[in-house]
């Protein structure tokens, strides 16, 4: 007799790893334990970005109580390890996480309820209400967070925390929006989700149990520069305006929720996204 467990994954999650040898096995075991014990069948998928340490034998030789596969990305940069995971995947439900676990896995929980109420994407905030966060490294990287996110909100929802490790997408906006990935650093979340809202989709950010763990690879020295780089290639991207430079026209992105439903009281209006290249007037819809 056939169990819920039986046929193709529901969820599938991404966990990008750089010579994780180390901090992959207890990341595993959590996980994996999880999502054992979750209502629906979930896989996770390890992508090796080009470690030179034991990573991947880790992942062949992984025996748990969920399938955990191996993809391999010789393109180096977390951004390309996710678009590479991503583009693996094949369930209605897909996400990413850190290998260190960072983000304590009862989230995903209330991502899971959301994601099949029709949520097409739900991250973890550190910066949510009812966020409990732990150790957050040091007090430069932590304004470097704040000064980061408050750049990118209008490219991302207005959503307060882009670069927590914790972030699910309806499948098929998870991988649209992967494939139009081209950031490899660690930037990639914004122009991840900037797709996704370009394509309509709302964001949902819900509060976290957040641990900072040692052995980060991010360094506010080695990596801030390249980061403000990124995000002046995703805005070029975007189309979004450079002072200097005229405007592109505006056009509101209406949420998928509210072609799906009633709209909620003092709901915020939509954030305008702006499409390069399309001609339009100020009263255009988009299609």
């Amino acid at each position: 007799m056939g169990t819920w467990r039986d046929g193709p994954a529901l969820l599938e999650i991404v966990v990008p790893a750089y010579n994780e040898a180390d901090r992959l096995p207890g990341g595993l075991a959590l996980l994996c334990d999880k999502l054992a014990g979750l209502p629906l069948r979930a896989e996770v998928v390890v992508v090796d970005n080009a470690s030179t340490d034991g990573t991947a034998e880790i992942v062949r030789s992984w025996d748990g109580p969920v399938p955990v596969r191996l993809v391999r990305c010789e393109r180096r940069g977390k951004g390309a390890a996710v678009r590479a995971g991503l583009l693996e995947t094949r369930a209605p439900y897909v996400g990413f996480m850190d290998a260190d676990m960072a983000t304590d896995l009862a989230a995903l929980d209330e991502a899971i309820v959301l994601l099949r109420e029709g949520r097409p994407v739900v991250v973890g905030s550190r910066r949510h209400g009812r966020s409990v966060v732990q150790g957050y490294a040091l007090p430069l990287r932590r304004l470097g967070a704040i000064t980061f996110n408050r750049i990118v909100r209008d490219l991302v929802g207005g959503i307060q925390d882009t670069q927590c490790g914790f972030k699910f997408f309806d499948g098929p906006l998870g991988r649209a929006a992967a494939k139009q990935l081209r950031t490899t650093g660690f930037s990639f979340d914004v122009e991840l989700l900037a797709h996704c809202v370009r394509q309509g989709a709302s964001v949902t950010a819900i509060p976290v149990v957040w641990r900072d763990r040692p052995g980060s690879t991010f360094s506010v020295r080695r990596h801030s520069l390249q980061c403000m780089l990124d995000l002046a290639r995703i805005r070029a991207r975007a189309g979004l305006r450079v002072p200097g430079v005229p405007a592109t026209p505006i056009i509101p992105v209406v949420p998928i929720r509210t072609m799906l439903a009633e709209p909620k009281l003092n709901e915020p209006p939509p954030v305008p996204i702006a499409l390069p290249g399309q001609a339009s007037t100020p009263s255009a819809k988009s299609g």
